[in-house]
């Protein structure tokens, strides 16, 4: 199928989204690697033009015996990783490029090296301000690496008999090789396979796990286990630079939480792509609530101040995250990324950090499914600004909320409420499950800046 005819179900009578304008003084050009909504917002952006072709690094790395991402051909490249990882470190970009991923954006989104890096800031922030700081990063659940850890866990496990712990591949996404254990002989056959020391120097090395202690009170909604999936925007690590926005949503599992039976994934999965696999499983329905359903339910039962905790909660988590790789990072300005943090509720109202996710799903579940993510991303290319529109000063755009700029980003007042039961919070410029009224915002936002521009 054509790019002109491409349009997905729900947008069918929609595809006068296609056409497009011309920008400025000639066309943003643009590649991607994807076959989803990303293509679907980058086909229809006014002024965005593909580039045709086989993928850069195939067309030309081998005839001119150097990679082409810095011939000019594109402006804006939305790779996967693993282009990426193959090409990163022998292109040269041009001034006004922009590419996903940071070099080593790893260092945040596999699960050892997340918790090992917000281990190592803890600590640092308890010698610098105090161990009364460091409880400000009790939000991940207790872990360990395997097999390299694998003793300290067994005197950890020892020591809490009876507790659930809960086994996931350090490098795995959608629910892959997760599994629940109470005893340790059940994971004898991991370890037999896995952590046994290298006499064989032609073996593989062990696949990396982490090992955490699953937490047995999750907050339930009708019975059923939820994780909430928010999306974060870093446009520079240095210095950070991080938008938040306002959708999301929160994915439910199929079947009634239950430790009676910790082998069946669809109670305690909650990843659409685990979910979708249930016997009774209905599509039409799905397993999702958005965030603002969400915030509003919370208010309704625990009341706006328990709510505002639980999200400031949530803020913490986001910016500590960034921070503990902040240093570690390769920042390269050209670059930007969209993280998919998942977060779970226990029944305390406590936030906890599960997986921070380099590449979230954009391929669409239903019709509301896709035009969140067909907004998402439309608002990240208005944030990212190639068109040069803004001035540069803007702390929200769209459905994007400009979170911490080298700091703390505070609302402004009067004009960024967010308003659940006629109660309105305006302190951190942290809108999640807020009301996005995100074409009138951008409306008002161009006209402004056209006006600044012009003075």
């Amino acid at each position: 199928m054509s790019k002109n005819t491409r349009v997905p179900g729900y947008m069918q009578s929609k595809a006068a989204r296609n056409t497009r304008g011309i920008i400025g003084d000639r066309e943003i050009r643009f590649k991607c690697s994807l076959q989803n909504t990303i293509l679907d917002v980058l086909r229809g952006r006014p002024g965005w033009q593909e580039v045709p072709g086989p993928n850069i690094q195939q067309q030309n790395s081998q005839q001119n015996n150097k990679p082409a991402a810095g011939d000019g051909d594109w402006d804006f490249y939305w790779c996967d990783r693993e282009w990426l990882h193959q090409n990163y470190d022998t292109m040269f970009l041009h001034e006004h490029q922009k590419i996903l991923h940071f070099r080593n954006h790893y260092e945040l989104t596999r699960k050892n090296l997340m918790v090992k890096n917000l281990k190592r800031l803890k600590k640092q922030t308890e010698r610098e301000q105090g161990k009364s700081e460091g409880l400000s990063f009790d939000f991940h659940p207790t872990t360990y690496e395997l097999p390299s850890e694998y003793h300290i866990f067994v005197e950890e496990f020892k020591r809490n008999p009876g507790i659930t712990w809960i086994m996931k591949p350090a490098a795995k996404s959608q629910g892959k090789g997760i599994f629940l254990f109470r005893r340790l002989k059940d994971i004898t056959d991991w370890k037999k396979g896995e952590y046994q020391p290298l006499t064989d120097t032609t073996r593989e090395v062990p696949e990396t796990y982490v090992v955490q202690r699953y937490i047995e009170n999750p907050y339930l909604i009708g019975g059923r286990k939820f994780d909430i999936r928010i999306y974060v925007l870093v446009v520079s690590y240095n210095p950070l630079k991080v938008w938040l926005y306002r959708d999301g949503f929160a994915r439910f599992s199929n079947t009634r939480f239950s430790l009676d039976s910790i082998e069946d994934a669809y109670v305690h999965l909650t990843n659409v792509s685990v979910q979708k696999n249930a016997p009774d499983y209905d599509p039409e329905k799905g397993c999702k609530w958005s965030t603002m359903r969400l915030r509003q339910y919370l208010t309704a039962k625990h009341g706006s101040e328990a709510v505002k905790k639980v999200f400031k909660g949530i803020d913490n988590i986001i910016t500590k995250g960034l921070q503990s790789v902040q240093k570690i990072i390769i920042n390269d300005k050209h670059c930007f990324e969209m993280y998919g943090y998942d977060i779970l509720l226990d029944s305390d109202l406590k936030p906890w950090l599960i997986e921070i996710n380099a590449s979230p799903s954009l391929t669409a579940s239903g019709k509301e499914d896709y035009e969140l993510k067909f907004g998402l991303l439309n608002d990240l290319l208005n944030v990212l600004d190639l068109e040069n529109r803004l001035t540069g000063k803007e702390k929200r755009i769209g459905g994007w909320d400009l979170l911490w700029d080298d700091g703390p980003v505070l609302a402004d007042d009067g004009n960024m409420e967010c308003t659940t039961n006629g109660t309105s919070v305006t302190t951190a410029n942290s809108f999640l499950g807020c009301h996005n009224d995100r074409k009138r915002q951008l409306r008002e936002i161009y006209t402004s800046a056209q006006a600044i521009k012009k003075t």
